[in-house]
Order: structure tokens, then sequence, then C-alpha cells
């Protein structure tokens, strides 16, 4: 099942309430981000010169084997966190920058808390 679909939030948590149907959709993408060889996968590949890495560059990067990788690739495409484009026998993966954009506008809690992006948000106990 492909999860490509557009998030339907786009205001901060703490600007309203989920609805059941974009937290369910969010819930994948977290989970899928929840894991620690995904969560590399997608660092890979958004810091890779470019803005996209081969899936030989990203076997190289872990100590588990290709089919792993194929596994973690395919849950980040099902999700809408990446995009891929085969070129000759290789396969090129990208970051979907609407999906990134749509998890960060979600979780820009800057102005509920009082805080703003450029200067971080204040805590107690210290802040950054």
């Amino acid at each position: 099942m492909e999860l490509l679909e557009t998030l339907e939030c786009c205001s901060p948590l703490a600007g309203e309430p989920l609805d059941t149907g974009q937290a369910l959709r969010l819930a994948r993408v977290f989970k899928a981000l929840g894991d620690p060889v995904r969560l590399r996968i997608v660092s890979i590949v958004a810091s890779h010169a470019g803005g996209e890495a081969c899936v030989c560059d990203l076997t190289a990067s872990f100590d588990v084997s290709q089919p792993t990788i194929s596994h973690h690739l395919k849950v980040l495409k099902q999700v809408g966190l990446l995009t891929s484009e085969r070129r000759a026998s290789w396969v090129y993966y990208r970051i979907v920058p609407e999906m990134m954009a749509e998890l960060s506008d979600l979780l820009d809690l800057s102005g509920a808390l009082g805080g703003s992006r450029e200067g971080g948000v204040s805590r107690q106990g210290g802040g950054r």
C-alpha cells in the first residue's frame, strides 16, 4: 500500500489537534523514521552531494545486507519520505522535499511556546 498521498496537516501540533486520519498517516511516517537504519538512510540521502544517493552509496554505509537496505528503502518510499529513479543498473534516491517541509511545519512549536526558529525554543532549566 502506497502512502504517497499529501498530508493534510500544515499547522503546528500546538495550532490545532490532528484528526484521526492525519494522526494515522503521520504515525506511519514517524514509525518509519523511528528505526535507526532508516533515519540514517534519510540523513545520508539528504546530505549527499547533489541531494541524491545511489543505492550503492547506501549499502556501503551499513553493516547489514543489501536486501535489508532494500526493505528499509521500500518502507521510506511507501510513507513518502523518499523517491527513486533507475539509471542503468543503479537506483538513485532523493528526499521528497514536500514531505520534509510538512513534517517540519508540523513540529514547529516555536510560536506556540514563545520562542523562534532562529533563537530556539525557551525551555525551563536553560534552553539552548
